[in-house]
């Protein structure tokens, strides 16, 4: 009997516009130690450069190919018409990817997207190995989601499919509530009263426990984000969210 293809994982990044994850992701990619990486990118409208940011990297691991963009609207909202066209497309990538980063604009709900992976034509294929959330420390310590709020409800107002009207601070809870791992990112901009203000913040809205990881441009060893091989999709339902 020929053994089954191991599902191939996923990590799903979330964070809003300015946190800093396209640079955690370029840094990922330039220290990937030889795995083959793919990547869904969701961007809209005139802000979204994020694609064409990570398209010129030029590392031979992600090459163009590789990388989709989702360019209709969040993907939370969108799973069934773009993300799941998109995984397939990844899917059938030869020689086939060892890893797959999910990057979603910054008003994505993660809970939906995630349950996704419960479908059994996802489920078979490919599992949640961790749910990261990137948050602007230097913004956070000030009492902000994110640095340039106006930007965000710019996005907001951009996205004719966007489905959930939730206030960004609800938005940003469920981002904190589905985290399996968050980076404090920009932390070399942050002194330690600072420091100590966001993770209060974060500590209010986060009732498992989950790692606080700080980081400078994007630079976090690839080992803490990668191969947590959590399978988060069997226990999203317990991540209470709005």
């Amino acid at each position: 009997m020929i053994a089954s293809i191991s599902r191939v994982p996923c990590t799903v990044i979330t964070g809003f516009l300015g946190a800093g994850k396209t640079t955690l992701i370029r840094n990922l990619l330039e220290n990937a130690g030889g795995k083959r990486l793919a990547i869904i990118v969701n961007e809209f409208g005139d802000i979204g450069i994020d694609g064409e940011i990570l398209k010129g990297c030029g590392i031979d691991t992600c090459p163009e190919e590789n990388i989709v963009e989702l360019a209709n609207g969040c993907i939370c909202c969108t799973v069934a018409d773009d993300f799941v066209p998109a995984l397939d497309q990844i899917l059938s990538l030869t020689p086939r990817v060892d890893h797959i980063l999910i990057e979603t604009s910054g008003l994505a709900l993660p809970k939906p997207l995630v349950q996704a992976f419960q479908w059994p034509s996802v489920k078979s294929r490919v599992t949640v190995d961790g749910v990261i959330a990137v948050v602007d420390g230097p913004a956070l310590a000030e009492g902000r989601v994110a640095n340039d709020m106006d930007a965000l409800q710019a996005q907001r107002a951009q996205d004719e499919t966007l489905d959930h009207d939730d206030p960004v601070e609800e938005v940003f809870e469920d981002q904190l509530a589905c985290a399996d791992l968050i980076i404090m990112s920009k932390s070399d901009l942050m002194d330690a009263a600072g420091t100590a203000r966001a993770n209060a913040i974060i500590g209010e809205h986060v009732a498992r426990a989950v790692k606080i990881v700080p980081a400078s441009r994007g630079k976090v060893d690839p080992s803490v984000l990668l191969g947590l091989g959590l399978a988060v999709e069997d226990d999203i339902e317990n991540r209470k969210t709005h």
